[in-house]
């Protein structure tokens, strides 16, 4: 035996919304249909029965006025007496036109109306014109005579029939009224009939979803609700129409599936402990071997300072006393060797100063950059002057830093604006600063031979040469320095190739201290907008100095305001 077949809910809903659209939708066609009667009826009230009522008194007047000016003609013999005559035939004309016109869905009424007119007619032609016609030949006397002779029935007979087309425009206009009374009544009756549906429909739908929907998706949240709790091993009943059926039975696949995935984690946990406790120690390994490295570098420079000195000092005494005594080839190679330790020592006494960076630290205080400058022009001024050289720099801020390393930072950026110079074009060098969010951006832009972008990261690696060593000097490592000073102070430095069309641009970021991040605006710096200014533009003869120039040893000076310093 086949087990009934359950209903979804959707075909619930479904089937009750059909049945409930059949029922309005048979409502609102009788509705329509009734509504459409009642238009019509309240139409022939407005358009038809109103100003048919108000054309038949309108007749009656217009038949009374030309008995009237009969008369009155009859009397006088005078002309102008004869107005309402004319005036009511006008209008008795125009106002059978008119109901003719409105009666045309009404044919006893028009006959009555056809009856009015031609016995109208025929009591204008048997006593109203015969007359006229002796009042014109034979005066008014004999007008009168023949008026008192003819039967006074006559035109009572006219004003009956008038009257009688005025009591069947009175019938036709009580039934009509009628009628839109009916319908309307209809019309509210269908209306409540579609509003009792609705209410019993709603009540309908409201008793079926507590049934089928909100009672068992509240005995499911119950379960869930326990599973949640970490009942993980309870299984979900599976209540209510197919709908909530299924959701309960995947519901209670995701509890197994939970069940079977926390067994799995229980056991990836331990392994990860064990894991995490090997990291740990390889970590701890780790930085003890980086800490030896570097007491290692340490070291190693610092001793090698000793006999590096020796060598390079007894191949500069043999250059001074053999020079010339010698053939040629022995002073060559006793320049090589005096270069060789010259350059081994640049080497040492730079990676020396590298791996200092960090070790021995005097603490970050708050450091002027614009007294750094100041500190950074003393100590180029001389490359500067053999070399033609400006450097400029305006409102750089207050940051958090050791003076010493963020003075070699600046030292080393300006140094390599001055050396990478193209031949011929005095170099400008300029420093600037803006605030983006909480970091000081600080760039330093020149007009030099440049970098290409594939290089852009190259050049901050340590001991690396994009030149021979014969076209620049060097050892490579001031970049790799300006690295590890920016990366000591927390920020990051790199190559901007779009700032500039030609030269090169550096841009390093510094964090703003905590205490003024709230009290500085970023858009208070320059080029807070993300515009970078330009460099000033070139001067004839000797570079501009400033009187910060001839400021005396130990005295730096400071700029006032946004005033741009130019050395």
């Amino acid at each position: 035996m086949r087990p009934p077949v359950r209903w979804t809910l959707r075909r619930r809903v479904a089937a009750l919304c059909v049945i409930v659209g059949a029922v309005l939708g048979m409502l609102a066609v009788s509705a329509a249909l009734v509504a459409h009667s009642n238009r019509q009826h309240l139409d022939t009230l407005l358009t038809k029965t109103g100003p048919l009522r108000t054309d038949g008194q309108a007749l009656l007047s217009a038949l009374v006025d030309q008995q009237t000016g009969i008369r009155g003609y009859a009397v006088t013999g005078d002309d102008d007496d004869l107005a309402p005559y004319r005036d009511g035939l006008r209008r008795e004309t125009a106002l059978i036109a008119s109901m003719d016109a409105l009666l045309h869905d009404q044919p006893e009424i028009r006959r009555e109306l056809y009856t009015v007119r031609d016995h109208a007619r025929q009591w204008r032609e048997a006593v109203a014109e015969p007359a006229i016609e002796l009042t014109m030949r034979s005066g008014p006397d004999a007008a009168q005579a023949y008026l008192t002779g003819q039967p006074g029935d006559r035109f009572t007979e006219l004003r009956g029939e008038v009257e009688a087309l005025q009591r069947s425009i009175l019938d036709l206009r009580n039934s009509v009224a009628a009628n839109a009374r009916g319908t309307g009544n209809t019309l509210v009756l269908l209306l409540i009939l579609a509003a009792i549906v609705v209410v019993l429909a709603g009540l309908a739908l409201l008793t079926s979803l507590n049934r089928l929907v909100i009672g068992p998706v509240t005995a499911l949240a119950g379960q869930v609700r326990e599973v949640a709790g970490g009942a993980y091993r309870r299984e979900i009943e599976q209540v209510g129409p197919p709908e909530l059926a299924a959701l309960a039975g995947d519901i209670d696949g995701m509890r197994r599936r939970i069940a079977a995935d926390l067994d799995e984690v229980r056991q990836a946990r331990e392994r990860i402990e064990w894991v995490n406790s090997q990291l740990e120690k390889q970590a701890e390994e780790l930085v003890r071997s980086n800490r030896d490295l570097e007491q290692f570098a340490y070291v190693a420079s610092h001793d090698l300072q000793e006999p590096l000195r020796k060598v390079a000092s007894f191949c500069q005494l043999l250059q001074r006393r053999y020079a010339g005594k010698l053939d040629e080839r022995a002073d060559q190679y006793i320049a090589f060797a005096v270069d060789g330790a010259q350059r081994m020592q640049r080497l040492i006494n730079d990676l020396l100063a590298f791996s200092r960076i960090g070790r021995l630290t005097s603490g970050f205080t708050d450091v002027d950059l614009n007294a750094v400058m100041d500190e950074v022009a003393g100590q180029t001024e001389a490359t500067r002057r053999y070399v033609g050289g400006e450097l400029t720099w305006s409102d750089l801020p207050v940051i958090r830093g050791e003076e010493t390393l963020l003075t070699n930072l600046l030292a080393n950026l300006v140094g390599n604006s001055l050396k990478f110079r193209r031949p011929d074009v005095a170099p400008k060098v300029q420093i600037s600063a803006r605030r983006v969010d909480d970091e000081w951006e600080i760039s330093c832009q020149d007009n030099g031979i440049g970098i290409e972008p594939e290089f852009a990261d190259k050049i901050f690696v340590i001991f690396q040469r994009l030149h021979a060593k014969d076209a620049y000097p060097g050892t490579g490592i001031g970049l790799a320095i300006v690295k590890k000073i920016v990366e000591y102070h927390g920020g990051r430095v790199w190559v901007d190739p779009d700032a500039v069309a030609e030269g090169t641009m550096i841009r390093f970021t510094l964090p703003v201290p905590p205490e003024l991040r709230e009290s500085i605006e970023p858009s208070g710096a320059p080029g807070a907008e993300g515009a970078e200014p330009a460099l000033p533009a070139p001067a004839s003869g000797t570079p501009a100095v400033d009187e910060a120039d001839a400021t005396p040893s130990g005295e730096s000076a400071q700029p006032a305001g946004d005033m741009k310093q130019t050395v």
